[in-house]
């Protein structure tokens, strides 16, 4: 994620800072990460054994402060980070942990694809996150791209018909479709029959490219009204980004951003953010967002306009294919106040884990 030229002079101001000044700022992130809280000069000069004096921290909290590194919630009250501050100290001065033995375990036995289908697995990856991250998992799930095996219209009333996927591993999904009026029940059994007979374990967009041709090919063989069932079908599945690696949007343990809440303000900030959640086109930024550099991607606050909601952070990491495609994208929403160190290595090897019990179930398919 690329820093902009004023945060880059930023950035680069961090990094210039004294070792005792860098030792500050590192302090009071790792306090406003502990507690929520502003710490005062009296206190920071406490926790560095008394080795400078409060007048002396207050002077380098000044400095750090001008930089806009640090704020104060309000006149006599302490110093917080900035969200440009978290951003700095996550890229300068994080020492990113690693994974307990005891946390691997927890999250590769909770994520075991055995005996469930692929939303079962993805469903419990997210609540495995939320549960160890004490945040609101989330996972965007794969939808266009997977294998189908079947394809179904069912007539629910005039006008309107439910089209029916099944993929290969057997997910299924129902969608309502406007038909114009006077399809009659041939016309629908007929663009099932047209579309399985041709399905042949392809992809919705593989299937799709293949069928207009074929439709335009055929027409004469199937009657307008019927070749309008088959286009309908193959477009509403997947929404307006046909080619897109669109899907469904699972979010577990909002009760946990909740907890975090300390005022009507943050209320109605949680509330706009799981509306934006709901949003189609915010799951399809996500996964764009994941798309741009390898491995894990951290947005926080209101440095980005994912959520246009300052006072939470993304940390999110795309799971692939074997062939290194992207599939879909995995990771925790929470307060701006998150253990880095800890979320972005479970995070990483959620998503890697993802992506290899995908796999394994293709290979199984494929035997």
């Amino acid at each position: 994620m690329a820093l902009t030229p004023p945060e880059m002079t930023q950035r680069e101001s961090l990094l210039g800072l004294t070792e005792r000044s860098r030792e500050i700022f590192r302090l009071i992130v790792e306090s406003y990460v502990e507690s929520g809280e502003p710490i005062g000069s009296r206190n920071l000069s406490r926790r560095m054994g008394m080795e400078l004096s409060p007048a002396t921290v207050r002077n380098v909290m000044a400095d750090l402060e001008e930089m806009g590194l640090l704020r104060a919630p309000h006149t006599s009250a302490g110093r917080l980070p900035t969200e440009l501050g978290l951003r700095l100290f996550v890229e300068g001065l994080l020492q990113v942990g690693d994974l307990t033995e005891d946390e691997r375990e927890t999250i590769s036995v909770q994520c075991s694809a055995v005996g469930r289908t692929v939303p079962e697995m993805l469903e419990e990856a997210t609540s495995t996150l939320a549960g160890l991250s004490a945040c609101a998992g989330l996972v965007v799930a794969p939808k266009a791209d997977r294998p189908l095996r079947h394809i179904e219209f069912v007539d629910l009333a005039p006008g309107r018909a439910l089209v029916i996927t099944v993929t290969d591993d057997g997910v299924v999904e129902n969608r309502v479709l406007d038909l114009p009026l006077g399809v009659p029940l041939s016309s629908l059994v007929e663009a099932s029959n047209f579309l399985n007979a041709r399905i042949a374990g392809k992809t919705l967009v593989e299937l799709r490219e293949d069928i207009q041709a074929e439709i335009e090919k055929h027409r004469g063989e199937l009657d307008a009204l019927t070749a309008r069932v088959v286009e309908a079908g193959l477009a509403v599945p997947s929404g307006d980004n046909i080619g897109r690696p669109g899907g469904t949007l699972i979010v577990r343990g909002q009760g946990q951003l909740l907890n975090n809440i300390t005022g009507l303000e943050d209320l109605e900030r949680i509330r706009g953010l799981f509306d934006a959640l709901e949003a189609k086109e915010v799951m399809l930024r996500m996964l764009d967002a994941t798309s741009g550099a390898e491995g894990v991607q951290i947005f926080i606050g209101a440095e980005n306009d994912m959520f246009h909601h300052a006072g939470c952070s993304l940390v999110i990491a795309p799971y692939k294919d074997r062939r290194e495609q992207i599939l879909g994208a995995i990771g925790v929403i929470g307060p701006t106040r998150l253990n880095y160190a800890r979320i972005i290595p479970m995070v990483d090897y959620t998503a890697r884990l993802v992506g290899r019990l995908l796999w394994n179930k293709d290979d199984d398919r494929a035997a």
